[in-house]
């Protein structure tokens, strides 16, 4: 097989299960299955609960799935790393961008310090070519020496999540994962960081899983899209003919709850107990 053909991202048969009071099981992701390929762009969509936050961590690592395997270009990345090189080796595989951008940046340090330090742990040793990669990545997402010198409390929301990006960036990951990373930017920010990681996606051609309630947010950035509801896969399809004809009950269920002229938020409550009722978690 060539390395073409050879997927960027490969999920096969993910299953996680929860331990909850009482010895009972819930199960967090069942039997998700997906295939990401090289410059391309998976939404994965669902409300709170759904399993796509679980689905991110487990792709970084940060999760063991109980069953099921990712591989990484071929290559089995799901079981548990040993040892630091091969924890610094799955972090440079796949990074991951999270809601809250103080989860990722230090601080107390400057922003431009902090990719140093990145940098420097992945093995750059030289002062003068971190210093040249670090303008690099700050001219990648927009940033200069202002916001390179200042501590991250010093930056707008919008500016913290980019330069959380650049930190992801800065080993040069196959695969970035953005765990609604939007989702508590101001609608105008937002437009900001979409443009930017799909102008990054043209450049670079690394491969986006993009995890999100939003669906105007999947339709901007995404090729594919996979709604998850309750732990498993309801609907797995290109964004325009997913959005333009749903064939979930979930799905439509999803798109009739955004706000637009006439929404009755009423009317979906009933609508989503008549289409999903409730059910006892596994």
């Amino acid at each position: 097989m060539s390395t073409a053909a050879v997927p960027l991202l490969q999920a096969q048969g993910l299953r996680k299960t929860y331990q909850g009071s009482g010895g009972t099981r819930t199960v967090a992701v069942d039997d998700l299955s997906f295939t990401l390929h090289a410059g391309g762009a998976l939404g994965i969509v669902g409300e709170s609960g759904s399993g796509k936050t679980t689905t991110a961590r487990m792709l970084v690592g940060m999760e063991q799935p109980d069953r099921g395997r990712i591989q990484l270009m071929g290559t089995p990345i799901t079981a548990r790393t040993r040892g630091r090189a091969a924890r610094l080796a799955r972090a440079k595989a796949v990074q991951i961008v999270f809601q809250d951008p103080y989860l990722s940046l230090d601080a107390r340090i400057g922003i431009g310090a902090m990719l140093a330090d990145v940098l420097r742990l992945h093995g750059c040793s030289d002062a003068a070519v971190r210093a040249e990669r670090v303008r690099e990545l700050l001219s990648q997402v927009g940033l200069g020496e202002r916001e390179a010198a200042a501590l991250p409390r010093r930056l707008s929301g919008g500016q913290r999540q980019r330069a959380a990006i650049a930190r992801a960036l800065a080993v040069e990951p196959a695969v970035l994962v953005l765990d609604e990373a939007v989702s508590a930017l101001d609608v105008s920010v937002q437009a900001q960081v979409l443009n930017l990681l799909c102008d990054i996606r043209r450049s670079t051609g690394i491969g986006l899983v993009f995890v999100s309630h939003d669906l105007a947010v999947i339709r901007y950035v995404c090729d594919e899209a996979l709604v998850m509801y309750r732990g498993r896969t309801v609907e797995h399809r290109p964004v325009p003919d997913l959005l333009a004809a749903p064939e979930h009950p979930y799905t439509r269920l999803l798109l009739s709850s955004v706000p637009h002229p006439g929404w009755d938020p009423d009317l979906i409550g009933r609508r989503r107990r008549d289409l999903l009722p409730d059910r006892a978690a596994g």
